[in-house]
């Protein structure tokens, strides 16, 4: 006699087979998704802004992973969804994991979201991703806000190559080292920020990228979004009056060609970095890279500081003697 087949874990499957959702009172229904992960873009601001395949989506999933139920909460009351919510975040990620991969594995639909934006980008998400690709379930994205691209398509800026840092480092020193490294990358910059941080950021900005031109991007597509459109100089001095709540966007233009060659304190300081962790060939190349300076001078440079490093370990290794 046949053996019956594997029957999915019922404790997931709705009451009817066909959920609904509603927008503009009018009420829409959505079978459930195919079995798989299904990233979905949800609004950074306007709740407005969610398409109607990712609210199908997110109405016929067996479950919404999400940062926090409570923001996500607001999406899905707004559009009348009834969905099963649960926490996946930085914090619960190594115990909520497995969890949701054994529900894949029973052939569960599971949406995740973030916050605000597209998943994964700065947002937890990329271990599960990974592990579910490696398990054989089907991922699926669907695309829609970004506070990248949104920032991006309104800062006036070059768009035609963009490099994405995220958020850069809370301690002064460090955010100025790798302000310098990012100085040298011939493209639009766009970096996150906090509100408390933001102010000094701008302000390393100018000191580090000069005139370029830049913009603020604040509260995107919510209320009370503002852009700001100068160079890094005038938005440095004015810094002290910049509203600070809210969530910032900073978009910086590529460096025009005669500022694409680093200072020689710059290289001194990203070569001192890299020839703590990298052989010299390897600190040689990035240098080269960042710098915009040639090879040659740069490999010279790269064995004097060697030698200096080399002669100041010596010296301290003597004097403790």
């Amino acid at each position: 006699m046949r053996a019956k087949a594997a029957s999915i874990n019922t404790s997931l499957e709705p009451a009817a087979s066909i959920r609904t959702f509603s927008v503009n009172g009018q009420v829409v229904s959505a079978p459930r998704p195919v079995p798989g992960l299904y990233l979905v873009a949800t609004p950074i601001g306007n709740l407005g802004d969610i398409t109607l395949r990712a609210l199908e989506t997110l109405a016929g999933v067996d479950i919404i992973a999400c940062e926090d139920t409570r923001i996500t909460r607001r999406l899905t009351e707004r559009y009348a969804i009834a969905a099963q919510l649960k926490p996946y975040h930085d914090h619960n990620a190594a115990l909520a994991r497995p969890k949701l991969l054994d529900h894949l594995a029973q052939g569960a639909a599971i949406a995740l979201v973030s916050d605000a934006g597209t998943p994964l980008i700065s947002d937890p998400g990329f271990k599960l991703v990974r592990e579910a690709c490696a398990a054989g379930n089907r991922v699926f994205a669907l695309p829609g806000p970004s506070s990248v691209l949104t920032a991006l398509s309104v800062a006036a800026l070059p768009t035609d190559r963009f490099f994405f840092e995220g958020f850069l480092p809370a301690k002064e020193n460090a955010r100025q080292a790798r302000l310098k490294e990012l100085a040298g990358i011939d493209a639009t910059l766009v970096m996150f920020e906090s509100g408390h941080r933001v102010q000094d950021t701008v302000r390393d900005l100018a000191a580090i990228m000069g005139e370029r031109d830049a913009a603020i991007c604040r509260e995107m597509t919510k209320m009370h979004e503002e852009v700001q459109r100068a160079t890094l100089a005038e938005l440095a001095r004015s810094a002290t009056t910049l509203e600070t709540r809210g969530e910032f966007v900073l978009v910086v233009g590529p460096p025009s060609a005669r500022a694409q060659t680093m200072t020689g304190d710059a290289l001194d300081e990203l070569l001192r970095r890299r020839l703590e962790r990298d052989s010299v060939k390897d600190a040689v190349a990035h240098a080269v890279e960042m710098s915009g300076r040639p090879r040659r001078e740069v490999y010279a440079r790269a064995l004097e500081l060697k030698q200096e490093g080399n002669q100041q370990a010596a010296k301290g290794a003597h004097d403790q003697v």
